[in-house]
């Protein structure tokens, strides 16, 4: 099991709108497509962040499924429509993460 952890940074004064895009438009895309969600949160140490986890059976598993993201027309058409006052998102980070053999979440 892979599981990635995301961070979003929003460009000046678009958090809400990145949240927003991700909540009605990303997360359901991302259940079509296998994209399995475990949790995602909001930092108020951090208020233009936005940071979520995703797992996937294997790092090819996780290369496929992103590849069919970016590839998704439903998912092109919503990204343009948020964006036409420019974009939502100023720059993301990804850590792969695998859980240790004494994890209590190890599955």
């Amino acid at each position: 099991m892979i599981h990635e952890f995301k961070t979003y940074r929003a460009a000046p004064g678009k958090i809400a709108a990145l949240i927003k895009r991700f909540e009605q438009t990303t997360m359901p895309i991302f259940a079509r497509l296998g994209i399995e969600v475990l949790h995602c949160w909001t930092s108020t140490a951090e208020p233009d962040a936005f940071f979520y986890m995703v797992r996937f059976a294997s790092a090819e598993a996780g290369k496929d499924a992103w590849a069919a993201f970016g590839a998704d027309a439903e998912w092109k058409a919503a990204k343009a429509a948020s964006e036409t006052e420019g974009p939502l998102l100023a720059s993301q980070t990804t850590v792969y993460l695998q859980p240790t053999a004494f994890s209590p979440f190890s599955s």
